[in-house]
Formats: structure tokens, sequence, C-alpha cells
């Protein structure tokens, strides 16, 4: 996209919508697919968080990932935005990849860390069902280390990152102080948010809708019926009570008092004991006023909410 029709669109949003003037405004965009002239235009129109997809710079690791880019590629992009006028710069990482050794891994951090980056990513490798990734697997083709190997990672993730002033803030996201994504955090902390586009979701007062994922259905229905909505459901309070703890263990912890005043004090009760257990097990912490994650409750979390919930 070009940075003028993000210009347009921000434009239309502030014509249509009220937007505090201090809106965090972030642009996803990866190494090799933008100039430092480019990257002045974006800042230029008003986007003002740069989040780049560089997710390896070890070169072999970027080929098996199909990317464009290179380690060097990769390295300059980061410096360009900074060039550009980007204070605020997000790069994302993917861990356990095929072979991916624990010291691969380590230069990768200490790589970025050294970067002008204020917030990273780290997302351990996915399968997704269809993949070719998912099919090389099936087929012998390419292994993937296991869980045990892809939780040591994670902990040299949370380790390093923390030595580096890095505060973890949320299962895969880490950031300097004051510089945590407030997209994320508006997710975490359970609020509302309007979405816009093809396959966009939106949650408002419990309810949540989405839109159609191909975009010439997405226009046509924006055309015929000025709407593209493809389907909805409105939560009921017991499912809006597991997605809102299940949001604030994953982010910075969940706020007791704030969870009384919005779903009584049953849960609480409930859940006594199973949380005396993972504070035994050094899984979570707990005081009067918050329930958190550890270090080594983060490394469970799935299967920690999978029993939570």
């Amino acid at each position: 996209m070009e940075p003028s029709y993000i210009g347009e669109i921000i434009k239309y949003l502030k014509e249509k919508f009220f937007v505090n003037p201090h809106a965090e405004i972030t642009l996803e965009t990866n190494p090799g697919t933008v100039s430092e002239e480019k990257l002045k235009s974006f800042l230029s129109v008003g986007i003002n968080r740069i989040s780049i997809g560089i997710q390896s710079f070890n070169n072999d690791e970027l080929k098996f990932l199909t990317r464009i880019h290179d380690s060097e590629t990769a390295v300059k992009t980061i410096n360009n935005a900074l060039n550009a006028g980007f204070e605020n710069i997000s790069a994302d990482l993917i861990f356990n990849l095929p072979g991916q050794t624990k010291n691969r891994w380590l230069n990768n951090l200490k790589t970025l860390t050294q970067l002008p980056v204020k917030h990273i990513s780290a997302y351990s490798l996915i399968l997704e069902r269809g993949t070719i990734l998912n099919k090389m697997v099936i087929d012998g083709k390419v292994k993937i280390q296991d869980e045990d190997y892809d939780a040591e990672l994670y902990e040299i993730t949370i380790d390093f990152l923390e030595s580096q002033d890095f505060s973890q803030y949320e299962v895969s996201n880490f950031a300097r102080q004051g510089y945590e994504c407030l997209h994320n955090k508006a997710y975490w902390e359970y609020r509302d948010y309007l979405s816009f586009g093809p396959s966009a979701h939106s949650f408002v007062n419990g309810k949540r809708w989405w839109n159609y994922s191909s975009l010439k259905r997405y226009i046509n229905e924006i055309e015929n019926n000025s709407m593209a909505v493809a389907g909805s459901e409105v939560l009921n309070s017991r499912q809006m009570l597991d997605e809102y703890v299940m949001l604030a263990l994953r982010g910075t912890g969940l706020n007791i008092s704030e969870l009384i005043n919005r779903f009584g004090e049953k849960w609480i009760k409930e859940k006594k004991n199973y949380l005396l257990n993972l504070r035994e097990k050094n899984f979570i912490f707990q005081t009067d006023e918050k329930i958190k994650l550890t270090r080594n409750g983060y490394a469970l979390c799935d299967e920690i909410l999978s029993k939570i919930l």
C-alpha cells in the first residue's frame, strides 16, 4: 500500500470518529518492502508506530520461512525506520524453527536488542492445518522440536529479554517501559474495539461480529448492503467471564477487585483450591489485588488456562 492510500484511510476515520490526537497508529510491514523514503511518507500521513516482521536474522531460517529478505536487509529496515523518524519501533521473531539451536535463537535475540527497537513479539512456530509446512512435517520431511525444547527456548527468551530491560506484559510480548502496544492491551484488558476490512472482528458491549474474508465479497456487500458482516454472537455472562480471565492471565494479571465488580465473587470462591495449588507450584503469585502468572506459569499458560476455565 502506498502512504497516500493509508493517509486517506486515517483522514476518513478522523472525519467519522473522534480520534484522540495522541492515538497510537501502527502499521505492519516487512523488510525488503519499504525504503527509508517510504517510511518517512508513512510517518507524514499519521503512522507513529511501526511493526516489522523480522522473524529471524539467520539467512537459512529466513529461506526456510520463504521470506524475501535476508539478515542484512532486516537490520537495515529497522535502522531506516529510526532514521525516518520513528521512535516507537516493534519487531517480530519466531522461535523453535526446525533445527534451531539455543545459541542460534539467543543470537537472534541479541541482534534485535542491539537495534533501536522498543517492543518485541516472540512467537513459537505454530503448525497450521492445510499449510505446506504442516504437510512437510506429516510427511517426515521436516522435524519440529518437542514441547519441552520449545519451553526451554521460551524460558531463554524471557530471561534474556528481561535482562535487557524488556518487560513481559503478555505471553508473547515484551516492551521497554512505556512502550507496551496499546492495541494489544485493549485485548488483554477486555475492552471494546471496532475493526474494519475483510476478516476483521469487532467486540462491543458483549457482542462480537466479523466480516467476510473474501475481498471481492466484502466490497460487494459494502456496495449493496452498506455492511459486510458475515456472522455475529452475543456472549452470555459465563462466556464473558471466561474470556476476561483468559485474557487477563495472558497479560499483566487478573485484577481481583475489577473481576468481582464485573462478575461477582463466585469464580474466586470456586477456584480457590486450584489457585492455591498453582501458587504452591510457583505458577502464579497472588496478592489481595492481583493474580499473575509467574515466569514458570507463562511457559504453561495454555495448559493452566484450559484447566482454570
